[in-house]
């Protein structure tokens, strides 16, 4: 049996219809850029987030670089954030010149440590990037008091965890701004790619407006440099539609998580911990073994399930951040973390055969 990782040709079937009315609507107003659909998508976000503003753009990686812009991080400055993440998070720090320092991940939740953030704290640092890792929240309470005390900006980076909660608040809506991304394979997924900024600040929506259309708030007149990223009219009709959808996805996901809970047991996995605070949205359903998870991986591959580490190489070892200094051991637990984990399939369309074929799998491997 092929398992593959997602299947979004699944998800796609049951709504095609909805989706090709929704496009052929924007093909025939010839609507495409910064349209009707995305200032819809843009409420719609902000709603169910529960935030006052959304600003559509390009990427999620452009969300999180705006989001720093609006912030007025610059070079010289220092952001904190997780070494076990997607590269982007760091990358953005870097683009806007600013350096990125990095803090050890809790080994339960692989978030980042909260309790560990205030001794890197310097007089350059100005904002913190918590990151809501495999779509649930890190622990923000401690992580907004350390910024109140400082005098810091918090740019949640919630582009795995659309949906997810905190303590009854929703992912994103907690900092200064959230950064969302409709990469396809995000739970709310585009047909591209896609991104946004929401939060409850109106100076900095403005601001991220402005930035993302040239640094223009009026046509050739540019008060700010800023950059090209319009979340395109297509890719808002076809997440409006999906919108629709989410909750009941998550729920999905979160039933087909549970079935893996129950049915590995027994098993030397950890199973993803989730605080009772917390409402996860599993964007990935990432086990964790005792040793080197490679040859788990690699018996998957080998009978037909994708499996995958997210993420193998820490930000703090990659080649390209050399010249922050770090070295092997400074991030042990995002160390351990890379060589253990492992995502297994999961998403709201997955057959009850295929996660019986994923478990049946894994007690083979175990049992040899």
């Amino acid at each position: 049996m092929k398992v593959p990782i997602l299947n979004l040709k699944r998800q796609y079937e049951p709504i095609k219809a909805e989706i090709g009315a929704a496009i052929d609507k924007v093909v025939r107003e010839q609507d495409f850029i910064l349209g009707k659909e995305v200032s819809m998508l843009e409420e719609e976000i902000a709603k169910y987030c529960g935030t006052g503003f959304a600003v559509g753009l390009a990427s999620g990686t452009d969300a999180l670089i705006l989001a720093l812009k609006a912030l007025g991080i610059k070079a010289g400055d220092e952001v904190i954030t997780s070494p076990f993440t997607f590269f982007a998070t760091a990358e953005a720090v870097s683009i806007v010149g600013a350096k990125p320092v990095f803090v050890d991940i809790e080994p339960k939740t692989y978030n980042i440590d909260p309790y560990l953030i205030e001794k890197s704290i310097t007089k350059a640092t100005k904002a913190i990037i918590p990151v809501h890792i495999y779509g649930q929240c890190a622990d923000m309470d401690p992580v907004m008091n350390i910024a109140k005390k400082h005098a810091l900006k918090v740019i949640e980076d919630t582009a795995q965890a659309i949906g997810a909660k905190y303590k009854g608040r929703s992912a994103g809506s907690m900092g200064d701004i959230g950064a969302l991304s409709f990469f396809p394979s995000k739970n709310l997924g585009g047909f591209g790619d896609g991104g946004m900024i929401i939060t409850n600040d109106r100076n900095l929506a403005d601001s991220v407006k402005m930035l993302r259309v040239h640094g223009s708030s009026v046509r050739y007149e540019h008060s700010a440099i800023g950059m090209n990223s319009r979340l395109d009219n297509i890719q808002a009709a076809v997440l409006r539609i999906k919108l629709k959808y989410l909750d009941k996805w998550l729920e999905l996901r979160r039933n087909k998580a549970d079935y893996y809970t129950t049915n590995l047991k027994g098993l030397p996995l950890e199973m993803p911990e989730v605080p009772s605070h917390n409402v996860h949205t599993y964007h990935l359903f990432t086990l964790r073994a005792r040793q080197d998870a490679e040859p788990i991986v690699r018996f998957l591959t080998d009978s037909g399930i994708e499996s995958r580490a997210y993420y193998p190489i820490p930000l703090h070892l990659q080649k390209c951040y050399g010249y922050l200094g770090y070295k092997q051991g400074d991030f042990k637990e995002a160390e351990k973390a890379s060589k253990q984990v492992f995502s297994i399939p999961l998403y709201p369309e997955m057959s009850d055969d295929e996660m019986k074929y994923v478990v049946s799998k894994l007690k083979e491997y175990f049992k040899a």
